[in-house]
């Protein structure tokens, strides 16, 4: 209950007393779209630090040296929790979007920062607006930001398996080109998921994979890229894809 009460504060505090900034980076967005990200990335990447630390995690990064730095890359990885994002965001190496659900837009103090960060708020049921999200996704890669998605769509909730991976996921990349970066996550279920409301300080691996580079593809490969983006990661973590 402690980690619970921590982080929670932790949150409150952070949103109320970042308000002031918001407000700031937000006027500043309508003239120069990105000149928050010199304030808005650090300072959000320190606060999942800090979550990261208050719920206990004890993280295990494995390959972030196999990331292209001279590149915006696609992250692709397995979602278990909401904890996925906090672990992952807090050590990109640059600017990073992140596709959200519609519903997190409401959340008030929370909704700005996720506009600052260029989050894209995505509706699962609106094919349609699915397509404008990647199309936006593509004009900000064009930009130099990275794309983090978790193509399984939703969190799955059993420790062990894949859900199948959506290929649409993957039109950012097959698009624009830039290289694909598997990610690998085990564990992170167990930090709140898998025994609401609590949090539990538990150790999560986070594994970054080789790179795939699409132009370097078997042409079948490529086709189904993302049932082979999935073997990777499944085969990382040592459960049948």
């Amino acid at each position: 209950m402690i980690r619970l009460i921590l982080v929670f504060i932790f949150l409150v505090v952070f949103l109320v007393l970042s308000l002031p900034v918001q407000l700031v980076l937000w006027l500043i967005s309508f003239k120069w779209s990105k000149a928050p990200d010199r304030v808005s990335y650090p300072l959000v990447k320190w606060a999942f630090r800090v979550i990261g630390v208050l719920a206990g995690a004890k993280l295990d990064i494995v390959g972030m040296d196999r990331v292209p730095m001279d590149t915006p890359v696609l992250y692709i990885g397995n979602h278990r929790s909401f904890f996925d994002t906090v672990f992952t965001y807090a050590r990109v190496p640059r600017p990073t979007i992140y596709l959200a659900k519609k519903e997190t837009r409401k959340v008030p103090g929370l909704n700005i920062w996720m506009y600052l960060m260029h989050c894209i708020f995505l509706d699962r049921n609106d094919i349609k607006q699915g397509l404008q999200s990647i199309l936006r996704c593509i004009e900000l890669v064009k930009d130099g930001y990275s794309v983090t998605i978790f193509p399984e769509g939703t969190r799955n909730h059993d420790e062990g398996t894949l859900l199948p991976f959506h290929e649409g996921s993957f039109k950012v990349a097959t698009k624009t080109g830039i290289p694909i970066v598997p990610i690998a996550i085990t564990g992170s279920g167990n930090v709140f998921e898998d025994h609401l409301p609590w949090i539990k300080s538990t150790k999560v691996k986070i594994e970054y994979l080789e790179p795939i580079y699409l132009d370097k593809l078997d042409p079948e490969d490529a086709k189904h890229i993302g049932a082979y983006t999935r073997h990777k990661i499944a085969e990382a973590m040592g459960i049948e894809a």
